[in-house]
């Protein structure tokens, strides 16, 4: 790793996830957006150029690699480090592969949940449906029965894509909306949540707005530096609140 950034509750390395993981102690949940696979990732690198459905922003290419390589080895690392839930985002064809990487480990896979897409971007060459949806996969790393906060609820989550907080320059952000439903579903205050592949930091903006503790990792510098800044605003206007409210 080369550089680490302390941020009130939060915790940024910039490095490779597997080698930053092994230093460190073990975390309440892992919520991570790994990237695509091999597949979905070749057909996003295609889309150079067009511009999103609101036309905000264009469309970036995708300058990292398929999540395929290191899917085995980042479950291996992850099912030690986790003490209660671990969730990442994958495409539908992605649900079996981690569903196989996550069951021969300590870990209780338990099923995938789905990310509703209203603004999705249309097939453009029309030659098919397009993708309405994304996926995450949830495992229970703890003792004992799993326990979440939305009792009989459905994993069925429904945010847009290009939504009024959009940031913009990763090209796979999360909404933060999105983000902050899963940690108030799955995590309770107080917990430390970690991102293995923080990106534009989506995740980390959320935990701390949450009154979550986080530890995120990212391996592109102009990412890192992006999240550093996101998430030091949201520390800052969660100080301001709290200081308003005493």
């Amino acid at each position: 790793m080369s550089r680490i950034e302390q941020i009130g509750a939060a915790t940024l390395y910039l490095g490779n996830c597997l080698e930053v993981m092994a230093t460190l102690e073990p975390v309440d949940h892992i919520i991570g957006d790994p990237p695509y696979e091999e597949r979905l990732h070749q057909a996003k690198s295609g889309m150079r150029g067009l511009v999103r459905p609101d036309g905000s922003h264009h469309w970036k290419p995708l300058d990292f690699d398929s999540v395929d390589d290191i899917r085995d080895a980042f479950v291996i690392n992850a099912a030690p480090l986790c003490r209660g839930w671990f969730i990442v985002f994958c495409t539908a064809e992605g649900v079996a592969r981690w569903a196989d990487a996550i069951n021969p480990s300590p870990m209780k896979y338990k099923r995938a949940c789905v990310w509703i897409k209203p603004d999705s971007t249309p097939q453009m060459n029309g030659q098919g449906p397009a993708q309405g949806a994304e996926l995450f996969v949830c495992a229970w790393a703890g003792k004992g029965h799993a326990s979440w906060n939305a009792g009989g609820k459905r994993g069925v989550y429904t945010h847009l894509v290009n939504n009024p907080e959009r940031h913009g320059e990763h090209p796979t952000e999360k909404p933060r909306r999105l983000m902050s439903e899963i940690i108030a579903d799955f995590t309770k205050p107080g917990d430390l949540i970690l991102d293995p592949f923080m990106g534009s930091g989506t995740t980390g903006v959320a935990a701390v707005m949450a009154g979550r503790r986080f530890v995120g990792i990212e391996m592109n510098e102009r990412y890192f530096d992006i999240a550093c800044k996101r998430i030091e605003d949201a520390q800052r206007q969660g100080d301001m609140f709290a200081e308003v409210a005493a």
